[in-house]
């Protein structure tokens, strides 16, 4: 239920005992919930354990997390070369091992190259790196792969690449920065009204690039909307809209430069992201590139992406490579479901879940990680790697209190 179902730690007694006494399901006991958070994170301690190298080719995922509470994990997925051109799509995390899993505090370049020193002896050398364009993980792999005898190619994670260069593009922009400002004040106007529907995506403060083909489309609707040439009536729908969103009319050559520039982006993402890349993929996403404005930095910087990254593949292999770590950001997604009702939330021992969340787990392989992995093994490598928690901060802070528990009254009734 856990793996699988993704369902929170305290949900699963509460099913067991709801398909017991509604289905009769065979069950002598029903587990406790700290029972079920031991038995996964025992697993997961499991499954670490397991990793070996292994005959075939494989591309390496590398991603942190964002902080919780005052820490964050690194993860390494091990993804066979050859998984793309078989799923016949985006991979999914069945196809993923996690071979490398590390907690820390203060990251920088040398502490993520040590632990991706550590991580590589024992699962063995990747063929190529994935990653986006931190700078901590930049500077990590690159430190690491100076000490490599065969050079190890890094690919950089076309969402992200795609990203910056949005940003690089109009962040900056006068006319994008009034047109935010424009629909920022219309979502206020428009919230908790009948044209509720009607509210513009909202953007992230962080990363907002990355999902900015939703506001290019939501601008194109309305502006088709608003350049009606019908009059409408003064409470109609169309008319509220051009009172709460006034002027957005004047914006139509700007809105019209940014939808296609992000309809082509998402075009080359979808692409990349389900057919990988080859040569078939590279002539079709160069084909999208000309297609945008000669002086367009996204077009300048998608065009070098492409000419870099199909030399990388033509060196690496005669299949489709995988250029996109999206699947780690769903694993980081089903974990912190899992982990987000914790009322104090920090990265703690809970971090073994995220080795449990992905790979084809069978029955051998979760009986053998069950029995190589005892409790003890558990606080074992959490005195290793999780030095302080929230809750242990909290308990040494406040001194245990020597008041004791009322008793319990027992009133009796009737003599």
């Amino acid at each position: 239920m856990i793996v699988q179902s993704v369902v929170s730690f305290r949900s699963v007694p509460r099913i067991l005992e709801l398909l017991k006494n509604e289905i009769g399901l065979s069950l002598s006991w029903i587990p406790h919930f700290t029972s079920v958070i031991n038995w996964t994170l025992r697993l997961g301690l499991g499954l670490l354990k397991q990793v070996k190298p292994i005959n075939q080719p494989w591309l390496a995922i590398i991603d942190h997390s964002i902080d919780i509470g005052t820490k964050k994990v690194l993860v390494v997925l091990r993804v066979a070369m050859s998984a793309l051109p078989t799923r016949g799509g985006a991979i999914r995390l069945e196809d993923c091992e996690c071979v490398g899993l590390r907690v820390s505090e203060h990251v920088t370049g040398e502490t993520v190259a040590e632990h991706l020193d550590a991580i590589f002896i024992q699962a063995g050398a990747p063929k190529a790196i994935i990653k986006d364009g931190d700078y901590t993980l930049h500077k990590g792999v690159k430190l690491w792969a100076e000490k490599q005898e065969r050079a190890v190619p890094v690919i950089h994670d076309i969402g992200h690449a795609m990203a910056n260069a949005l940003e690089a593009q109009f962040e900056n922009n006068s006319t994008f920065q009034r047109f935010v400002a424009l629909i920022s004040r219309g979502a206020s106007r428009l919230r908790q009204t009948e044209c509720a529907f009607l509210i513009p995506p909202k953007l992230r403060s962080k990363g907002r690039f990355q999902s900015i083909s939703t506001l290019g489309k939501w601008a194109e609707k309305v502006l088709n909307v608003l350049s009606a040439k019908d009059r409408a009536q003064p409470e109609s729908v169309p008319a509220k809209l051009r009172k709460a969103l006034p002027g957005f009319w004047r914006f139509k050559p700007f809105i019209q430069r940014f939808a296609s520039t992000t309809h082509a982006v998402s075009r080359v993402l979808e692409i990349l992201k389900n057919q990988g890349l080859d040569e078939a993929s590279f002539q079709q996403c160069c084909q999208i590139c000309q297609s945008l404005p000669k002086n367009s930095k996204v077009k300048k910087r998608l065009q070098a992406w492409l000419n870099r990254h199909i030399e990388i593949k033509r060196h690496l292999t005669d299949i489709p490579l995988l250029v996109s770590s999206d699947i780690i950001e769903s694993l980081f997604g089903s974990f912190k479901y899992i982990i987000e009702r914790s009322p104090q939330a920090d990265m703690n021992r809970t971090a073994l879940l995220i080795s449990a969340l992905c790979g084809r787990l069978t029955k051998t392989a979760i009986d053998l990680a069950m029995a190589q992995t005892r409790h003890d093994d558990l606080k074992l490598w959490e005195q290793e790697n999780i030095p302080y928690t929230v809750r242990k901060q909290r308990q040494a802070f406040f001194p245990r209190s020597n008041i004791q528990k009322p008793r319990k009254l027992l009133l009796k009734f009737g003599g």
